[in-house]
């Protein structure tokens, strides 16, 4: 590496102040598969430039031992070029255009200029964040946003700014808000912390690798409103907005994290639910052109409410089974987590959630705890096994381990007096013989208490209804 110790401090005469378009303070941008950004940039010369050149700086140190190369020749007062630019950052790119002699005609800097993973935040408020801007996650230098207003900055809570966003679904029947309005309105907010700044900040603990996210969720939103169908629609609809941000910050990413399905817990909705999550995923991939692009997602959490608990239970069950039938997609449980209010996650849950995000893409370890099968253990048929796979090490609880449950086809529910956890498996204790046919859940219910996870504190996902060999 070179040492740069020359400052410039040259300004451009004549021009816009926008001469470059592709690159932006504070930008992160997609690594492949070499580790390697390849960044296209466009912009604008003066008359008399010949040449347009580019050195990249870390820490005032030239990157590869590169100092100024040229970068393109200007015709007709534009130009175009591409550069490479290795993972890591922050970056400092600066630029200048040489006349015919070799001096220096304009001089323009990018600061902070990152290359790592991109990650797309989508669904529904979970995931746009509800809990209390109390002990949020702080910012980390190496996450960035490119947030809804289409600008790259460092990340900060709360990530969704649903007012002042580019795309008007967001703001839909009420003016979006600029300048000052915005200022204000994100100065009064007292709710807004999600799970993606935890989720990036443990992801470069995990990988050393920077992170961007593109914040793309909303609240109340169901599986009609992010139907692919609408992508002709741009920005006036869900998906249209995703995909046109994906577009905008480089048209590659590294994966999608989603966490939806509370709106589709309804008796005339669940039944459509798994086949519109695997015509999104097939249809995201399409349209990002990643065939492979991986898909991390949440299970559904606790509901305080009355009424029944079939259509919730179904989802669950479902986001369960997905990751089954969906190549390249993952599952993380919120069962066990605090809310804070009657169906939103709380903050310090959220920031657990994003740890456990992140442990499943960074795939530093198991996935985490499965519930593989569930047989009698003795001939009385008082006792159950539950083997529990993918674990990280054995199975814990706060307090005494709860969740689990039985359902006969009477109604007459044997009741589980004990439970214990013996490394990655569950044993459960009844007083009177288990009847045939009768059903093993984990997790059942609106309102469950559930509790058992792993050594990272992997939550176990809800469960049921399932056979007892």
């Amino acid at each position: 590496m070179k040492l740069c110790l020359s400052i410039l401090s040259l300004t451009a005469v004549g021009l816009s102040a926008q001469t470059i378009h592709g690159m932006a303070d504070d930008q992160v941008y997609q690594r492949n598969d070499r580790g390697i950004a390849e960044v296209r940039l466009t912009g604008t010369a003066p008359p008399a430039a010949r040449s347009v050149e580019v050195r990249i700086l870390r820490q005032f140190y030239s990157v590869d031992g590169k100092d100024w190369t040229r970068l393109a020749e200007p015709r007709a007062g534009k130009w175009e070029g591409s550069l490479s630019i290795p993972t890591g950052g922050p970056y400092r790119a600066e630029f200048r255009w040489l006349d015919a002699s070799g001096s220096a005609l304009i001089v323009e800097i990018r600061t902070n200029i990152l290359v790592g993973d991109l990650w797309v935040l989508a669904g529904q408020s979970n995931m746009q964040g509800v809990g209390d801007l109390v002990d949020v996650q702080p910012a980390h230098g190496q996450v960035h946003m490119f947030d809804m207003s289409d600008q790259w900055r460092l990340a900060e809570e709360p990530l969704h700014s649903l007012v002042d966003a580019v795309d008007s679904f967001h703001w839909r029947g009420k003016p979006r808000l600029t300048g000052a309005d915005s200022a204000e309105a994100a100065r009064r907010r007292v709710k807004g912390a999600g799970l993606g700044l935890a989720f990036a900040v443990e992801m470069v603990r995990h990988t050393g690798v920077p992170v961007g996210l593109v914040p793309c969720a909303h609240g109340g939103t169901s599986m009609e409103q992010w139907s692919p169908s609408l992508r002709d629609q741009g920005g006036a609809s869900l998906y249209g907005a995703m995909v046109r941000r994906h577009q905008a910050v480089g048209g590659r990413m590294k994966g999608v994290l989603w966490y939806q399905g509370e709106a589709e817990a309804r008796p005339d909705r669940v039944g459509a639910y798994a086949e519109r999550m695997k015509a999104l995923v097939e249809s995201i991939r399409t349209d990002f052109r990643q065939p492979d692009l991986p898909f991390y997602y949440v299970q559904l959490g606790r509901v305080i409410r009355d009424g029944d608990a079939g259509p919730w239970n179904a989802v669950q069950e479902i986001q369960r089974r997905l990751e089954t039938e969906i190549p390249n997609t993952g599952l993380v449980a919120a069962i066990d987590l605090a809310l804070d209010d009657q169906i939103h996650i709380g903050t310090s849950g959220l920031r657990a959630l994003g740890a456990r995000l992140a442990l499943l893409a960074s795939g530093r370890g198991p996935r985490g705890p499965r519930i593989a099968s569930a047989r009698f253990d003795d001939p009385s048929r008082r006792r159950i096994r539950v083997s529990v796979s993918d674990a990280n090490g054995t199975l814990t609880s706060s307090g005494r381990p709860a969740g689990f449950s039985l359902h006969a086809p009477s109604g007459a529910n044997p009741l589980v007096f004990k439970t214990l956890l013996e490394g990655a498996s569950v044993l459960l204790f009844t007083q009177s013989e288990i009847p045939a046919g009768t059903t093993l859940w984990y997790g059942r219910g609106l309102d469950p208490y559930a509790n058992i996870v792993d050594e990272k504190n992997v939550a176990l996902p809800v469960t049921g209804p399932l056979a007892i060999e």
